[in-house]
């Protein structure tokens, strides 16, 4: 067992540690005096906690995560079916369970590591010829749209869409065909383009749908990025307060406890959606910066424990974790400076949750594992794909 934690990367700790220590103090600033005021506190719980879980996920040969992966993804697709007709509402979404002792538990989070185990062993059995469209490619899209539909059924867009950006970043690496690629993308980019067209052109119908359907809410967090003209004064009170808090930070902020819009209560959910403003107000742009250079050099560790690794599973594995977290942290911060649509999504590392901090954790922990047990090939090891190859050359 020491031998193998010797073998940890302790860069990747360290940063995690850093990460701790600005999510408790900005956590402390965003609720001191609130009905929050000790989640910071909570949040120092969940962290012991979730390096318990890192440690242990480190220690388990991530082989066998891919041995009874189908398992992992009925069992997890079931949470979320489960969850589905007796979960609690939070914020226009039903996705939590109340576990014994009155924590609550998100399925939707936990089901996105599941996916990325999933879909690596779909995909490590595939030939490095590339990906076959229907025999492939289809398949491995089902499976993800299936536990998609499942959560947008929830009203859980911010979660739905990671399943998404999980499935194309483990399709590119597991090596999909440039075509079917070029295919898939021209798709997305004319849907996306007609989409928005549409939305503009006939918006008084679609918001009338969306409000017969019960979901002219979702119309409330795309009209402040889309068509902020047309937006209600609380639809875009959250992201205008945002933008404002975030500007008034300036180049090195206000200062700890400072920030005059949050400590103000002007700025809904700080404590867990809407941290990144806090830091954006209280610690200015160097803040940001500081934060953005953290993530960068934990996203860089990573892709350098994949092209070490000569278990092809493994690479898939943490590029699936790498999309995961790469979508998380441009959705959260592009939501509060206008690039994306609000959407309930957290911030890695930083946001108040429980489930979202164990996820992460042992995620990264998956990747330790990659570390640790996937220097050796196994017997009759699928060699990698030419892409993978090319990249690590």
């Amino acid at each position: 067992m020491l031998g193998k934690l010797k073998k940890i990367d302790f860069t990747i700790v360290f940063i995690l540690l850093v990460l701790m220590g600005i999510s408790i103090a900005v956590l402390y600033s965003a609720t001191s005096g609130t009905k929050y005021d000790g989640y910071h506190l909570q949040m120092l719980k969940y962290y012991i906690l979730g390096f318990i879980v890192f440690f242990l996920v480190s220690l388990l040969d991530f082989r066998l995560l891919i041995k009874y992966a189908i398992y992992i993804y009925l069992f997890g697709l079931g949470l979320l079916v489960v969850v589905l007709f007796v979960g609690n509402t939070y914020h226009n979404a039903t996705g939590w369970m109340t576990l014994p002792g009155g924590t609550s538990f998100q399925p939707a989070e936990f089901f996105k590591l599941i996916l990325v185990i999933f879909l690596g062993f779909l995909l490590v059995r595939k030939r490095k010829t590339g990906l076959l469209f229907w025999r492939d490619v289809i398949p491995v899209c089902l499976f993800t749209f299936i536990p998609f539909a499942v959560v947008m059924a929830q009203n859980d867009l911010g979660n739905a869409l990671s399943y998404l950006i999980i499935l194309v970043g483990m399709l590119w690496i597991g090596n999909i065909k440039y075509t079917h690629a070029l295919i898939a993308a021209v798709i997305f980019s004319s849907l996306l383009i007609g989409g928005i067209s549409a939305y503009k052109i006939y918006y008084e119908q679609v918001y009338a749908f969306f409000a017969e359907i019960g979901r002219e809410h979702w119309i409330e967090r795309i009209d402040p990025w889309l068509m902020p003209e047309m937006a209600t004064d609380r639809a875009i009170y959250h992201t205008r307060n945002a933008k404002l808090a975030i500007a008034t930070g300036g180049m090195t902020g206000e200062g700890f406890m400072q920030g005059g819009n949050v400590q103000a209560d002007l700025v809904p959910l700080t404590y867990s959606d809407s941290i990144f403003v806090v830091i954006a107000e209280e610690f200015g742009f160097i803040g940001c910066s500081v934060l953005l250079l953290l993530y960068f050099v934990l996203i860089h560790r990573l892709i350098l424990i994949s092209l070490e690794c000569r278990d092809r599973a493994g690479p898939l594995l943490i590029v699936g974790i790498v999309a995961m977290l790469l979508y998380q942290i441009f959705e959260n911060i592009g939501m509060f400076i206008g690039l994306m649509p609000l959407t309930g999504i957290t911030l890695p590392f930083i946001s108040y949750g429980g489930t979202s901090l164990m996820i992460n954790m042992a995620s990264i922990g998956v990747a330790m594992s990659i570390l640790i047990h996937g220097k050796e090939p196994e017997e009759e090891q699928v060699l990698p794909s030419s892409r993978y190859a090319s990249m690590k050359s």
